[in-house]
């Protein structure tokens, strides 16, 4: 348990510098070519707080609650017994719904339904990813375990 609430905490951390990173960088470059006052989020996200300062501290905490649970949801590929195909189903049961959820909060995107089809899509990317890597390192852990018992 202490180790996945390492996880969780490094995730949360990595998550919420880059997320920030991002942000600033897309503001500092919007800014500089001449989109003046361009804060990289909604409109109506901003409008669901007192200040934009505040809406930037909740979207930096709401990235790194992003990070912390696919962070600590590693875990679940530690369970062998589970098997690839479970695991991987139970880490996306699990990591989808916040994901998509906080992006569908800092987006807004019940006000763009068009961005709601890129979302859902770059999120089956990801996963997709992860699990052609996770199918990788299995392989290569069972190559491993036959040259030892040859």
């Amino acid at each position: 348990m202490k180790e996945i609430l390492k996880r969780g905490f490094r995730g949360f951390a990595m998550s919420a510098l880059i997320g920030t990173a991002v942000n600033m960088l897309i503001d500092i470059i919007l800014n500089a070519a001449g989109e003046e006052n361009f804060i990289s989020m909604s409109p109506e996200f901003i409008n669901l707080f007192p200040t934009p300062v505040i809406a930037a501290y909740v979207n930096v905490f709401l990235y790194g609650i992003i990070g912390a649970v696919f962070s600590a949801m590693t875990f679940i590929y530690d369970v062998y017994k589970l098997g690839i195909v479970l695991q991987n189903i139970i880490y996306f049961l699990v990591t989808a719904p916040v994901a998509i959820g906080i992006a569908v909060l800092i987006w807004q995107l019940h006000h763009y339904p068009q961005a709601i089809i890129s979302t859902f899509a770059g999120y089956g990317v990801c996963y997709l990813i992860i699990g052609i890597l996770q199918y990788r390192k299995l392989k290569e852990d069972i190559r491993q375990i036959n040259e030892e018992l040859e």
